[in-house]
């Protein structure tokens, strides 16, 4: 179904794979010997990364954007970082959406609020502004930006266009912020992975099920982490462009940087459905390219898929599933009890009934589900049939207003509601847990982008768990249509044949404000009583003391165990509010303990070392600890900036939202230290907010309440960076015990940053 190649692979011709150990097969095909170098420079994703590399230098891109995207949840803090650095106006065009906190239900005028906000920052600086249920964000920026050769950033993790012909990266806000200052996104050449598509899908088998067949595949051993995914192979003309966008999405699940797609006459009739027949050029590798691996799929053996809690690697085929239900849902409940801490129940075996899966709730919406193709093929599996009078539900949410009204105009969404599905607005609430949540220990079945532990809803610490399966439409509309009974796509018949999307841009034309390049800088941006102004942070002093404050061992940290999704999201235009949600349902102790350390550090910038000693004598005896240290006999209180600090195995999974970082560094957090960072978007999120990312090769030696000193800090950031010497003092500096940290690669800019304390002072210290 899916393989992986051990090694690099050259692609001949579009068609032939050779691995790198049989280079010698490319003169037999070309007449050419293999030529790694030559070779690297055929991918698709070269030649767009070529053209947008500021740097002059192909192993250090330094790269500007065509375009930007973020919604409601992410650009009120974005534009208040953009002007509090200096920004005048929006450089690129811009698209604010509203499409996370649309439904204004949670936290009074708070959300309204922050869309208000959007629109007069979209007047103000010359921006394109989406209000609530006209679309999410990834379908407007499919419909209306993406365009073949081009790069987009956006604030959401699920920027992806590849499909398009558009190299898309989701980013936390400070990447954005820099592309508003005209600044570039700095990273390193990426690897570059085919993903050689051979074959076509089964009538049934849904862009889900491709999708999920992938990341189960690749996950794990990050074959693809931090690379981009390059879709290549005769397969991908088998696949609708409205199908390959829904595969394309999910590749964020992998853990890549981005993805790109060999383009073709579909492509081009997608966009000339849109009126933007100018946006095509043909994308396609040279006739030979090397690619640092390979993701081999036949699309005709990929089965009706289904991802478990608690995320969509959890991968297993629906047959394979019904045919192990003990078995398998038993291995969840055990993963389920590890994740409640004891603090909740959530069990799965006592849905099954006369040995089928009962299932309570399913769900198909946003940028992976709600497409026109799924939605339609789902309403026409589903004619005449009927969801069930039980505890069974079916919410479907269109993906855009475009979509939604051709849908209503070809009887799709009537033919949903006669079988009792509910139809509602654009809206990406299910996805993070903010619509739609199910009843307690409750399972739904959903077409949306992940299923993370307490994404849904969930509230171990007061009892509350449900969890999410990640399925196709497909799956989803016969499980409906067998009355909430978990059945595969393959079970039933009459898929394909959808008739073709018909596009009406009038809902965009009558409803988005098109301001790009129309800023008017004398207005004013319009506050609400929420939205308020990053704390001021200070510059990282000579060197550091960090309180552990948190210290979590599992594989895998997501980004909403570091700031939980959901109602929380209501207060995203306030940092300080939002901090008091940081780590709250995997270690609610932090918040409190790291504003016991802050407490500290603000005494000591305020009235030197005889209040803070005051406030808590115990650091008296750490730094008489610390001058018995060889070298660090004159260390004083003024030099050594205290802060808090978490340790995780492997943080940052899923989101690129930056509250994961911000919320840490306003209450007082210096630094992480992991073994490995789970994304380069977490990581990119704690350097700008003036967060050292510490890393560490060996198990920690501490403990929740320890000290970690770090001597020259300020200058090991100068330094190589591979052996920065710290010494974990215990709670008084009773043990001292020596720590081997290093820093994996920064830039010169983002050294710069983490030494100003963050983002905004470091672009102050600029201007």
């Amino acid at each position: 179904m899916v393989s992986l190649y051990d090694s690099g692979i050259y692609l001949v011709n579009g068609t032939e794979i050779v691995p790198e150990s049989e280079s010698g097969k490319v003169k037999k095909l070309t007449g050419k010997d293999a030529d790694q170098a030559s070779a690297r420079k055929g991918t698709i994703a070269y030649s767009i990364l070529e053209a947008h590399n500021t740097s002059g230098d192909m192993e250090h891109l330094k790269l500007r954007f065509d375009s930007m995207a973020s919604h409601d949840i992410t650009f009120v803090g974005i534009v208040q970082t953009a002007k509090a650095s200096g920004m005048e106006k929006f450089p690129i065009p811009y698209v604010l959406t509203n499409c996370h906190n649309t439904l204004c239900a949670v936290g009074g005028t708070i959300n309204e609020d922050d869309h208000m906000f959007g629109l007069s920052a979209a007047k103000k600086y010359g921006g394109i502004y989406v209000p609530p249920h006209i679309a999410v964000i990834h379908q407007y920026m499919r419909e209306m930006m993406a365009g073949c050769g081009r790069m987009i950033l956006g604030s959401d993790s699920h920027t992806r266009y590849g499909a398009l012909g558009t190299m898309a990266i989701g980013e936390g806000g400070g990447e954005l912020v820099k592309q508003l200052l005209k600044d570039t996104y700095d990273v390193a050449y990426p690897g570059v992975i085919a993903v050689y598509l051979d074959g076509a899908p089964q009538p049934g088998t849904g862009p889900q099920d491709i999708a999920l067949a992938i990341i189960g595949a690749v996950f794990k051993s990050g074959y693809v982490k931090n690379k981009v995914m390059e879709f290549v192979g005769p397969g991908v003309a088998s696949m609708t462009t409205d199908y390959r966008n829904g595969v394309d999405v999910m590749t964020t699940e992998t853990t890549c940087l981005s993805s790109i797609w060999k383009t073709d006459d579909d492509t081009k009739a997608y966009l000339a459905r849109h009126h933007r027949e100018e946006d095509y050029k043909e994308l396609a590798p040279a006739d030979m390219a090397y690619y640092d691996g390979c993701v081999y799929v036949d699309l005709s053996t990929v089965k009706p898929m289904i991802a478990l809690p608690f995320h969509p690697s959890n991968t297993y085929e629906i047959d394979e599933l019904k045919a192990s239900l003990n078995d398998i849902l038993g291995m969840v409940e055990a993963e389920a009890a590890k994740v409640s801490g004891g603090k909740a129940s959530f069990t799965l075996r006592d849905k099954i009934q006369g040995g089928q899966l009962m299932v309570q709730q399913a769900v198909i919406a946003g940028c992976a589900g709600g497409t026109y193709s799924n939605v339609m093929e789902a309403a026409r599996v589903l004619k005449g049939k009927n969801c069930g009078c039980d505890e069974f539900s079916l919410a479907v949410y269109p993906s855009s207003q475009p979509v939604f009204a051709d849908l209503v105009k070809k009887g799709a969404v009537s033919d949903l509601m006669d079988a009792g599905a509910i139809i509602r607005t654009a809206f990406c609430g299910p996805c993070f847990g903010a619509g739609d949540t199910p009843c307690n220990n409750g399972l739904s079945i959903r077409h949306t982008t992940r299923n993370f532990p307490n994404r849904e809803g969930s509230k171990p610490g007061s009892g509350q768990m449900a969890a999410v399966a990640l399925m196709d439409a497909r799956s989803i509309a016969a499980t409906a249509a067998n009355g909430g009974k978990l059945t595969s796509a393959w079970e039933m018949e009459g898929w394909g044949n959808v008739p073709e999307y018909e596009f009406d841009g009038i809902s965009y034309k009558n409803r988005v404000y098109m301001g790009y390049n129309k800023g008017d800088g004398e207005r004013e941006l319009v506050y609400g009583p929420n939205i308020k102004d990053w704390p001021e942070m200070s510059p990282l002093a000579d060197n550091i003391l960090l309180k552990v404050c948190s210290k979590i061992m599992d594989p895998v940290t997501t980004t909403d165990e570091l700031i939980p999704s959901g109602e929380t999201s209501s207060y995203r235009s306030n940092p300080l509010g939002l901090a008091e949600f940081t780590l709250s349902r995997r270690d609610p102790e932090y918040v409190g303990r790291a504003k016991e350390v802050d407490k500290l550090e603000k005494a000591r910038i305020r009235d030197g070392a005889a209040k803070e000693l005051e406030l808590e004598p115990a650091l008296e005896k750490l730094f008489d600890a610390i001058r018995g240290i060889e070298g660090n006999e004159n260390v004083t209180v003024q030099d050594t900036e205290v802060g808090s600090m978490i340790y995780a195995v492997k943080p940052g999974d899923g989101s690129a939202r930056e509250q994961a970082a911000s919320c840490q560094r306003v209450i007082g957090g210096l630094a992480n230290i992991c073994k490995e960072y789970a994304t380069k978007r977490y990581r990119s999120n704690v350097m700008n907010w003036g967060m050292v990312p510490f890393q560490m090769e060996e198990a920690p030696c501490f403990e929740v309440g320890d000290y970690i000193y770090v001597p020259g800090v300020r200058k090991a950031l100068d330094g190589n960076l591979k052996d920065i010497k710290a010494y974990v003092l215990g709670k008084e500096g009773s043990s001292i015990r020596t720590l081997d940290l290093y820093i994996a690669d920064m830039t010169a800019e983002e050294r710069d940053i983490v030494k100003a304390g963050c983002l905004i002072n470091y672009n102050r210290g600029r201007h």
